[in-house]
């Protein structure tokens, strides 16, 4: 049994303090203190806060590997990379290319994903093929495709999320399909170009979710409001990356009081994450990276270099977003999203759990009760 003491403890609706967090591969539960137990080994928190692990749903690459790499050695990278920044699990997301490489990147992270020792793979989040070419954003658009279950299907274990264009040909039948066989996938909206009322529709079809909202999709506009117009009046959750490149200060703040409880916070990092400038790739593109942008050639934004620890942070200066609904926006709503017990502070939850500073430094990052990464003092 492990216990963390002088903490401040993030919960589902507050922080509390004067109490010991305990934990083995599981949450034990909280305990007041004084603490007394044998046999107990004390992780002292020194006034820090203590928050269930992050995680992030949508994640290309990290410490100069990539999941489109298509090798062990590129999930073992990024998964130990991610420790430093407290995200504790991830859906290991793919880019629209050819078809064989997005199958080589299913198949490894199918063969190799369950072995990476850092933050743990929690399934493929599949960014195209199936997306608007006029939407494509950083996706090579001569890669873009109709939706196709056959293509998917011997892989669909771990597939947890999909995003895709509704108003595509083929793209109502997939919906429906994927909603009815494959109920517990995500189906998301994004790199699309339906109109209000078409994304209207396809929540009723069976997408639940958007992505990067603002991000590779029409804009929202007092005549024709889009897709953000159209997630803005349903109950459907979105994400968005807060690196106050992608979107505005201000654009953050209205997506917090639109959205609130249903806002996820991703990072959509590419393998130039918590590395130096440079030149880099993403889907077989050049990138080139600098001053917190990830830029192609024509200068369309290409994924970005954000850390989910930062993403903490700029919403909380940056918002009226509160401390605990940040850690919310990565801890429970991502896990059950994914019905995962994780993301909670709670008896009988896996024990992922991030120590961080009141600047979201991270201090200490466990997994399974494991302590994996640890400050350098």
């Amino acid at each position: 049994m492990k216990a963390i003491v002088n903490a401040r403890i993030v919960i589902e609706g507050g922080i509390i303090e004067n109490h010991a967090l305990l934990f083995d591969e599981k949450i034990e539960g909280l305990a007041p203190l004084p603490l007394v137990m044998n046999d107990v080994e004390i992780i002292d928190a020194e006034g820090a806060y203590v928050s269930p692990g992050f995680i992030d749903l949508h994640i290309h690459g990290s410490g100069g590997a990539d999941v489109m790499d298509a090798t062990p050695e590129a999930l073992e990278q990024l998964s130990t990379t991610l420790l430093g920044t407290g995200t504790t699990g991830f859906l290991a997301t793919t880019m629209t290319m050819s078809k064989e490489e997005v199958v080589a990147a299913l198949e490894n992270v199918q063969k190799h994903g369950g072995s990476a020792s850092g933050a743990q793979i929690l399934g493929v989040h599949l960014e195209g093929p199936f997306i608007n070419p006029d939407r494509h954003g950083a996706q090579d658009r001569r890669y873009v495709s109709k939706p196709e279950i056959d293509m998917i299907v011997p892989y669909m274990e771990m597939i947890k999320m999909i995003t895709l264009a509704p108003e595509v040909e083929g793209a109502k039948q997939f919906i429906a399909d994927m909603h009815s066989t494959y109920p517990e996938v995500i189906l998301s909206i994004g790199h699309s170009d339906a109109s209000f009322e078409l994304a209207q529709q396809s929540f009723a079809w069976g997408i639940s979710h958007a992505t990067h909202l603002f991000n590779a999709m029409n804009p929202l506009h007092h005549r024709a409001p889009g897709i953000v117009g159209a997630v803005f009046e349903s109950d459907v959750s979105c994400d968005i990356i807060a690196d106050l490149v992608h979107l505005h200060s201000a654009i953050l703040s209205l997506v917090y009081r639109m959205k609130k409880e249903r806002l996820v916070l991703i990072t959509d990092a590419m393998r130039a994450g918590c590395m130096k400038c440079g030149s880099y790739d993403l889907g077989g593109r050049s990138v080139e990276v600098g001053e917190g942008k990830a830029l192609l050639s024509d200068g369309t934004l290409a994924g970005s270099v954000l850390k989910m620890n930062e993403a903490l942070a700029n919403m909380v200066q940056h918002t009226a977003m509160t401390r605990t609904e940040a850690v919310d926006a990565v801890t429970r709503l991502p896990a059950q999203m994914l019905d995962l017990k994780k993301g909670q502070l709670r008896q009988g939850y896996d024990a992922d759990i991030v120590i961080f500073d009141e600047d979201f430094g991270i201090i200490t990052t466990i997994i399974g009760g494991i302590i994996k990464y640890k400050k350098e003092v």
